[in-house]
């Protein structure tokens, strides 16, 4: 099979969408006044899907969100500000994604900072909240935001790219799989995946199969399943949301004589949504003997994780847009880890600047994050703002590990390799190292 993929509409639509926003950006003179009213509220907008294929994700950065403010207020909130949180639909679509963030501008006089602005958004609603000169901290992949310095852009994941070496490192150094097939989902976020992962295993010297792609809107990948299956691969590299990998899996197995071909994901897959439809489709078992993801390092326990993990020990029943409140979804949900530290980072910022206003804090964040000579190590806000308090340089480590922004505001992490138990639980298998990494990209 070809390793060209074809443009899907949707991508077409969202560059569009870009280019439209970037001018916006460059010659728009609208910024964010900040004036905010004495003691009002500071609002942390949640900017990300909340309906469509993606919409779990939303509701994993509503919970970041009410735990990280909760526990802002509970010590007092920023400079006499208590923090509070607004959600604002992106469904996950481009075209829907501008409106709603011309609406979150519109609307939330007292707005603080962004998070969310996924890779299904990315591309059209930056450039936009730059041209506010507002601060984000976006879960996006997408690569153009390697390259491109948007001064209000935060970034704590890697880039798509990143991980789809990450993906054909453990296939071919770990698991030691010569033949590999791509799966991803038609989605923007998915479909980033595929160019980087076909350049790296050519890189890697082994054998792409093929390459489908699953429209999320479908109820059957019988024809997709069948030209993999054929194929012969060792392996599938695959992320496709809502109930899409399900299906497609189920359908690979059963097409394959009952037997399930190994599957590596992203770490997108790392999600209990996730897991509980795979499971059910192709069994618990099976799934955790035959699956593996890349995942980012993050705290699971120790001084970094036990703010995080009371943070939302304590709003685990106020999070509507999940299916499931349990404290295990919302710890192990995509994304929340980053945005929490994010959050605290901007929060913290703030104090240090004496400021609301992301144009007098935004270098703070990088200081905060990546610390100076003599700065005191903390890993909560409370810690955090007691220490700026008595007049001391800080380094804030919370559960998504320490910082190292670059000059594009990136912070990628360091990679490991994880997989499910037979119950679900999510489980640390081994790490990548630097050089099997490199040896592919």
């Amino acid at each position: 099979m070809s390793g060209f993929i074809r443009l899907h509409s949707s991508l077409r639509a969202a560059a569009i969408l870009a280019v439209g926003a970037i001018l916006l950006a460059a010659c728009s003179s609208t910024t964010t006044s900040n004036k905010i009213t004495s003691g009002a509220p500071l609002v942390i907008a949640d900017l990300a899907p909340f309906t469509g294929v993606d919409a779990a994700l939303g509701g994993f950065y509503e919970a970041s969100c009410l735990a990280a403010t909760t526990a802002m207020n509970k010590d007092g909130g920023v400079l006499g500000h208590k923090m509070t949180c607004a959600t604002f639909d992106t469904r996950g679509d481009p075209a829907d994604a501008v409106p709603a963030t011309n609406q979150m501008f519109a609307t939330e006089p007292h707005l603080a900072m962004v998070i969310g602005c996924t890779s299904d958004e990315a591309a059209s609603v930056v450039p936009i909240i730059n041209s506010h000169k507002m601060v984000m901290f976006c879960m996006t992949g997408q690569s153009e935001f390697d390259h491109v310095h948007y001064p209000y852009f935060f970034r704590l994941v890697p880039p798509d790219l990143s991980e789809s070496y990450a993906m054909v490192a453990i296939a071919k150094y770990i698991k030691h799989y010569t033949r590999i097939a791509l799966a991803f989902g038609n989605d923007i976020g998915s479909q980033t995946f595929v160019g980087p992962a076909i350049q790296s295993i050519k890189k890697a010297g082994l054998t792409l199969t093929a390459n489908v792609t699953l429209d999320l809107t479908a109820n059957t990948f019988r024809t997709e399943a069948e030209t993999v299956v054929q194929s012969h691969p060792q392996v599938i590299l695959t992320e496709a949301l809502g109930s899409a990998d399900a299906t497609f899996l189920s359908e690979v197995k059963q097409l394959n004589g009952g037997t399930m071909i190994p599957v590596i994901g992203t770490s997108a897959t790392i999600s209990p949504a996730w897991y509980s439809s795979v499971a059910g489709a192709i069994g618990a078992s099976t799934l955790a003997q035959n699956y593996v993801a890349d995942n980012l390092v993050t705290a699971t326990s120790g001084p970094e994780f036990t703010p995080f993990y009371d943070a939302m020990q304590a709003v685990k029943n106020q999070v509507k847009s999940l299916d499931s409140g349990s404290l295990a979804t919302l710890l192990s949900g995509p994304g929340a880890v980053h945005l929490f530290d994010g959050m605290n980072l901007a929060a913290l910022a703030m104090i240090m600047a004496k400021s609301t206003n992301p144009s007098v804090y935004k270098n703070d964040i990088l200081k905060i994050g990546d610390g100076v000579k003599g700065a005191v190590v903390v890993h909560s806000f409370a810690q955090g703002k007691a220490e700026l308090a008595k007049g001391k340089a800080i380094r804030y480590i919370g559960p998504g590990g320490p910082t190292s922004f670059d000059s594009y505001h990136d912070s990628p992490g360091i990679f490991q390799v994880d997989g499910y138990s037979p119950t679900g639980q999510v489980l640390v298998l081994g790490g990548i190292s630097t050089a099997d990494y490199r040896a592919v990209q």
